[in-house]
């Protein structure tokens, strides 16, 4: 069956099985930003935006986005850059795997919160899951992004 998507602010047009998960469709041409970790979207590592709202790309079907407005890691380099820089001034990017729906998780939360206490974003990233960092770093860099934009 064809898809058509926006994906990154582009129209694109996909072949698809009704079957298929957004991420599949997504990784198969070319966005492998789009990582997969669980298959089950508990860890976070799949998420991308739909309408600027987070969701896990691993378990959302690719007909429910039809008509819906897509943002992966790639159609938001330059703040993604800017987040990438705390993390990695706070020590909180290792592998590096699950950064991609991380920071895009921070994005939305950036849009939904307004100047969020250590326990709003600990909740807000509660389906984030890191296997490197142990979270600290991850929190204080969050936090040192969200006050300089919020300023």
């Amino acid at each position: 069956m064809k898809l058509d998507l926006k994906i990154n602010n582009y129209d694109r047009s996909f072949d698809i099985e009704p079957g298929d998960t957004l991420a599949d469709v997504l990784r198969k041409n070319g966005f492998t930003s789009v990582r997969k970790g669980c298959d089950t979207g508990s860890c976070g590592t799949c998420t991308i935006l739909i309408d600027g709202e987070p969701i896990a790309s691993c378990s959302y079907l690719a007909v429910r986005a039809e008509g819906h407005s897509i943002t992966t890691i790639e159609g938001v380099q330059e703040e993604a850059t800017k987040i990438a820089e705390f993390l990695n001034g706070e020590g909180a990017t290792q592998c590096g795997y699950c950064s991609p729906g991380l920071v895009l998780n921070v994005i939305a939360m950036k849009e939904h919160l307004e100047n969020p206490s250590e326990e709003e974003i600990k909740h807000y990233l509660v389906g984030n899951l890191c296997r490197c960092t142990g979270y600290f770093g991850q929190l204080r860099a969050i936090k040192k992004y969200l006050q300089e934009v919020i300023i």
